[in-house]
């Protein structure tokens, strides 16, 4: 079944606060925490570890790239300058690499505050959103949503998953239906304003 919503233009901010990743809730399996997306989103877990209690972070948008250094404007207008290292992990919709990394992307960095006040990352997510949609709109490739009073339009890549119910991840989303509430994680694309869906959640 499809049906042809138009997608509206939706702001960075939007997603960025629709996105809702607080700085006190990343933890993960590694001395500063995992990379996956859904670390992004962990619910908070008491630490001793002292790595851990000196993770800095840091959200906004990406103004100018210099090497490795981004500068970052946050969403309250404050300035970030976040390192890449050689060990930073990147995500943007998967796994991915500095080289990936443009301005004007949206991103979260989690990582040590240097004493000159750079954050050297151990971990960045770009663009990255998690929403509470309505599907609008079925069609082979993608997705058309209700966010609010928003349309999205949300792009399925080949790696893409459903959860039903509360069951395991499948790559099968025919079983997904117009009218259905679904949770989205994805990527946002800046240029056009879609989403690279990474998963669908349906029937919490």
């Amino acid at each position: 079944m499809s049906s042809s919503v138009p997608a509206s233009r939706v702001g960075r901010r939007s997603f960025l606060t629709s996105a809702a990743v607080g700085g006190a809730t990343i933890v993960g399996a590694s001395a500063l925490g995992a990379l996956d997306a859904d670390a992004a989103f962990a619910a908070p877990t008491p630490s001793l570890d002292p790595a851990i209690a000196r993770t800095s972070f840091a959200e906004g948008r990406i103004s100018a790239v210099s090497g490795r250094l981004l500068h970052v404007t946050g969403s309250h207008g404050e300035r970030h300058r976040i390192q890449l290292t050689h060990a930073t992990s990147v995500w943007k919709a998967r796994p991915t690499t500095p080289d990936a990394v443009e301005p004007g992307d949206g991103l979260y960095a989690r990582g040590v505050e240097m004493p000159d006040g750079t954050l050297a990352a151990d971990a960045v997510w770009v663009n990255i959103v998690n929403l509470y949609t309505t599907i609008q709109g079925i069609q082979r490739d993608r997705l058309y949503l209700a966010h609010g009073n928003r349309e999205l339009l949300g792009r399925t890549l080949p790696e893409t998953t459903a959860s039903y119910a509360g069951s395991a991840l499948t790559s099968d989303l025919s079983r997904l239906r117009i009218g259905q509430p679904a949770q989205v994680l994805g990527a946002w694309r800046p240029a056009d304003d879609s989403i690279d869906l990474v998963r669908v959640t349906v029937g919490h």
